[in-house]
């Protein structure tokens, strides 16, 4: 959080004044801090210099950060909205608004830039928002135009809609246009230039291209492109063409419309050379005629006598009736400058419309929207005209609904965390946007109304018909008014008339007024241009077709831009607002200057003080509970240095215990609201305080660590030194003993040698140990020559020859059966393995269990013994069941009451077990293995047993199953391994004669013998001798 003396957020300034708030602004301009919140709004300020604020380390560092928790940045604006729209579901609006220089457009391309890196990649979404970035180098080419006050001022509104998917990943965009400045291609103020894309053009096209759009270099030789600023110092405008032709090819332009763009550009041109001279008619009226032949008809294909005729005379059509009037010199003057305007304004929504195209969201799928706004700000020139007052009702609009949302979000906020609302007095400005678009008494609707009268209609009559109508108008204001107070006001003429609008006020001329509301362009030129032999001309004037001659007027240009303004509106109302407030420090465009009554100005007419007596109203400040409590725990013993109950329990006792008086804030569901700046900035100094305190002891307890270290380390050092001094010492003292040991086994030795009876004795143990030696050889030898087979049933192994290498045969013989057994082992087959598994586990559930296992050891588990699938006649069920099947075997199914047998198909799958008729094939019973609890058999040579069934469970409403099988033990085995694999549960296996359902049939059939067939006998030996070498192992 800021300090008093600069602070990030104008809310907290103590004490708020309009002094107060330039200097604060200042401060941070000073310090290169061009952001500044008022709440969630951003205020930029232009420093006609880069600032290495927007590299990719600073969007990561605001990436998915709370807005409040770094300093003020357009980013941290950017990411709150993006993630309100990723996260919330919320459809977002920017609203960047300044005036002309203040940095409207950069902030715009910001944003986008911003959204673009954080949000998803991938080939087709890096397509995406390439596309929706390049748009903006196209849009600036043909939009935009240095001005006295900008040098890439936008001559036009923008306004685009993105189109995210559910994951944040945008899918395309919508842009609007409002309000091109067309009059700027005929004529500029001294100091400015045309749209950027005509010099462009001149300088960066190859020889080749010019020649075909038949243009020069030469700026001089074209009447529409001013030559006191031709130039503009830092800007290339050969590079930037380039930059433009390749935006337009990402963009998806395709060749061909890029030629025929630049042949429109080149006929404007064109259009500008054309020259009228006067021819005197028979009538006595004279009438204009081209001068000399331009090249504008063979770049367009236009005849020269269509176009020379459409110059030259007027057409006028009413119901049935044609009157055709000539057109005198300044009349084609004038003719030729609207074809001009018009021919350049539609091209112009062409491209938005050709880009619109392009960069739409390919899917159907529900979108998420964020729109970024980038439009002119509130103008008040020395002349002001028609242009300025649709331009200043577009912004009294703005802030209007500015207001609006402000008052809607904090009341929103304060109803959601449960705080009482109070009323907040603010200037509402419906007023005024009721006296300019009322429809019928507003200034609009008079203007409309008098450029539909018939008669003589000037701009004179205009005003006094506005003095009529709005006279008694508080917000209006005119000489010729029936109003006395200004009939004496020397600074308001006679032919203009004054709006106090909201930002101050604004005298208009009202001089053009009618004329550029009309905005007309004779039908003959119209039809003349639809004549053309370029298919881009032709479709930019439709009405020029006479088979679609349509008499009615066309709208005026006054209505045009209030229905777009509502339609801008009603859309802005249906998202969460953002706003970005530019302000431009000086007029000079130089860096580090600061002008106070400039900046002034703009506070002023952006309404930026109101919007933070606005949000003051209530509480200056509010703050989640935990983030309040982790902030400032520390200045409370009970909260430091951890709190274990609620957030909100802990904020109580913190502001209890520092004796915050109760009228200073409030508790929310969420949050702690905060009525007073000064209250803030108490808890910051004692936060500040108590940090230098715990600073210190951090400190303290640190030196003490440090010294303590260092002390044990030298203690450590000093037990290693004398460690190594003992043992040093221990080393010699030993070497002198050691030495005399080997002086006292010296004489020792030498006495043992010299007696005669040790010698002998040693002379026998020396003759045995060589026997013994010689009998290992010969041992080892023998063995190699009589080893047994590698066959593991195999139990011959030689005798030993010597009493005394009894435990090294034996020891021999176990490594040797070991390593035959592996041997053996490695020879299996996947199979095979498989096999033995099924057989070991049947070893370890039946053997010495069950009398019938010993003859299952030598039966292969086949388990699929009916081959359903290769019998047709078990077609039927075999496409009923869908899974693999373990067990396919005919059992006989006992009725438990008579103890009568039905012939069953038993099938087992992975998850259940079925029950299928045998001669039908039909499914009788399904039990799923979860439900199978257990299964249960006698101990005897019998082949049956009993599934039970968990109770409650679908299958068990009969009871369990009482089967008999000729293969109980496999059939079992592979139903308890099955049941372990899918329930990860042992199946329980239960062999006993105490079941009396089993013993009862066992009596009735007098214990049924199993045998085996004399054909079996073999292969059944070899695989229970198999089977015992691997029980064994």
């Amino acid at each position: 959080l800021p300090t008093e003396k600069n602070v990030g957020d104008m809310v907290l300034l103590e004490p708020l004044s309009e002094e107060s708030f330039i200097n604060n602004l200042k401060k941070r301009f000073d310090h290169s801090e061009i952001y500044t919140y008022i709440g969630s709004v951003v205020v930029s300020i232009n420093p006609y210099r880069s600032l290495p604020i927007y590299s990719p380390e600073k969007v990561e560092e605001y990436r998915n950060r709370n807005f409040y928790e770094l300093s003020p940045h357009i980013f941290a604006l950017s990411d709150e909205a993006y993630r309100s729209l990723r996260d919330q579901d919320k459809d977002q609006c920017i609203l960047i608004t300044g005036e002309s220089g203040a940095g409207k457009t950069e902030a715009s391309k910001l944003v986008m830039s911003y959204v673009a890196a954080v949000c998803g990649k991938g080939a087709e979404v890096n397509q995406v928002k390439e596309q929706l970035l390049q748009s903006n180098p196209v849009l600036e080419a043909f939009g935009n135009a240095k001005t006295v006050r900008n040098d890439n001022s936008s001559r036009f509104g923008k306004y685009m809609d993105i189109e995210f998917d559910f994951k944040g990943d945008p899918l395309g965009g919508v842009i609007s246009n409002y309000l091109l400045e067309k009059s700027r291609v005929v004529k500029q103020p001294r100091g400015e230039r045309n749209f950027h894309i005509f010099y462009q053009i001149l300088s960066g096209a190859t020889e080749d291209m010019l020649n075909k759009l038949k243009l020069q270099r030469d700026f001089s030789r074209y009447n529409y492109l001013s030559l006191d600023s031709s130039r503009v110092n830092g800007v290339d405008d050969a590079v930037n063409f380039r930059t433009v032709r390749n935006a337009m090819q990402i963009v998806g332009f395709m060749d061909h419309e890029t030629q025929s763009i630049f042949e429109v550009i080149a006929a404007v041109l064109k259009l500008g050379n054309i020259e009228f001279k006067p021819e005197s008619r028979v009538n006595g009226l004279d009438e204009s005629k081209i001068k000399d032949k331009n090249e504008i008809c063979e770049l367009t294909g236009i005849d020269q006598s269509v176009l020379e005729r459409a110059f030259s005379f007027r057409t006028l059509e009413a119901k049935q009736e044609k009157v055709s009037t000539t057109l005198n010199v300044a009349q084609a003057y004038y003719a030729r400058d609207a074809l001009a305007k018009n021919l350049y304004s539609r091209l112009f929504s062409w491209l938005v419309t050709r880009i619109n195209e392009s960069i739409k969201a390919q899917t159907k799928v529900r979108k998420k929207v964020m729109g970024v706004l980038d439009i002119y700000g509130f103008e008040i020139f020395e002349d002001n005209s028609f242009e300025q007052f649709i331009i200043n009702y577009c912004n009294e609009k703005l802030q209007q609904i500015f207001i609006e949302l402000t008052l809607k979000e904090e009341q929103e906020e304060y109803i959601r965390e449960d705080i009482e609302w109070t009323h907040i007095e603010y200037f509402n400005n419906a007023i005024i946007c009721d006296l300019i678009e009322n429809n019928q008494t507003g200034i609009l609707a008079m203007l409309d109304e008098e450029c539909l009268r018939p008669g003589t209609v000037t701009d004179d009559t205009f005003l006094e018909k506005l003095n009529q109508v709005c006279a008694t108008h508080q917000h209006f204001e005119s000489r010729m008014s029936k109003c006395s107070r200004f009939l004496n006001d020397t600074s308001l003429p006679h032919s203009c008339f004054r709006i106090q609008h909201y930002a101050g006020k604004v005298m208009y001329q009202v001089e053009g007024f009618v004329d550029k509301n009309n905005d007309l362009l004779y039908r003959d030129l119209s039809q003349a241009m639809w004549k053309a032999n370029h298919s881009l001309i032709k479709a930019l004037f439709p009405e020029g077709n006479p088979a679609k001659i349509n008499l009615k007027r066309p709208p005026t240009a006054g209505s045009q831009f209030k229905a777009s303004v509502a339609t801008l509106m009603k859309n802005l109302q249906t998202k969460n607002p953002n706003y970005i407030r530019c302000i431009k420090p000086n007029d000079k465009k130089a860096a580090h200057i600061f002008s106070d009554a400039l900046v002034c100005h703009q506070v002023r007419y952006l309404g930026l003080l109101e919007n933070v007596r606005v949000r003051r109203a209530g509480y200056a400040f509010r703050q989640p509970y935990e983030l309040c409590l982790e902030r400032y725990k520390m200045l409370c013993k009970q909260t430091w240095p951890h709190w274990r109950g609620p957030a909100r329990a802990g904020v109580e006792v913190l502001f209890n215990e520092l004796e915050i008086p109760v009228e200073e804030y409030s508790y929310g569901r969420s949050k702690i609201f905060i009525r007073n700046p000064r209250t803030l900035f108490k808890l910051e100094d004692l936060r500040k305080q108590r940090l230098e305190d715990l600073a210190t002891l951090i400190q303290k307890i640190y030196r003490g660590w440090k010294y303590r270290t260092r002390f044990l380390l030298m203690k450590k050092s000093q037990i290693v030194i004398a460690s190594w001094y003992r043992r040093y010492a221990q080393q010699k003292k030993y070497q002198k003993i050691k030495s005399s040991s080997i002086v006292v086994q010296s004489y020792i030795r030498g006495w043992k040698v010299s007696l005669t009876s040790l010698s002998s004795k040693c002379l026998g143990f020396c003759s045995l140990r060589l026997i013994k030696s010689e009998d290992m050889q010969k041992y080892f030898l023998e063995m190699k020559s009589k080893m047994p087979s590698l066959s593991p049933i195999d139990k011959n192994w030689p005798a030993r020859p010597y009493l005394f290498l009894d435990s090294t045969h034996k020891e021999l013989k176990r490594i040797f059966h070991l390593w035959r057994c592996k041997k053996y082992r490695d020879q299996f087959t996947d199979q095979q393995k498989l096999i033995y598994e099924e057989k070991l586990e049947a070893s370890e559930l039946f053997k010495d269990k069950k009398a019938l296992y010993p003859a299952s050891v030598g039966q292969p588990f086949h388990g699929a013994y009916l081959e359903i699938s290769k019998n047709p006649k078990y077609k039927k069920l075999k496409d009923a069941v869908e899974e693999k099947i373990i067990i396919a075997e005919v059992v006989n199914k006992i009725n438990r009451a008579n103890g009568k047998c039905a012939s069953r198909i038993f099938l087992l799958t992975k998850n259940n077990v079925l029950l299928a008729d045998q001669k039908s094939g039909h499914i009788k019973s399904e039990v799923p293995l979860g439900d199978v609890t257990k299964v249960s058999m006698s101990s005897q040579n019998d082949g049956f047993f009993a599934v039970h069934l968990k109770e409650g469970s679908g299958a068990a409403g009969k009871g369990d199953f009482l089967f008999s099988s000729d293969h109980l033990i496999e059939m079992a085995t592979k139903l308890y391994r099955t049941t372990l694999s899918q329930t990860k549960q042992k199946l329980n296996i239960e062999i006993s004669d105490d079941h009396p359902s089993v013993s009862s049939i066992v009596q009735q059939e007098k214990c049924i013998e199993w045998k085996l067939c004399k054909t079996q006998a073999a292969s059944s030996l070899e695989l229970c001798s198999q089977l015992d070498f691997v029980i064994s192992c």
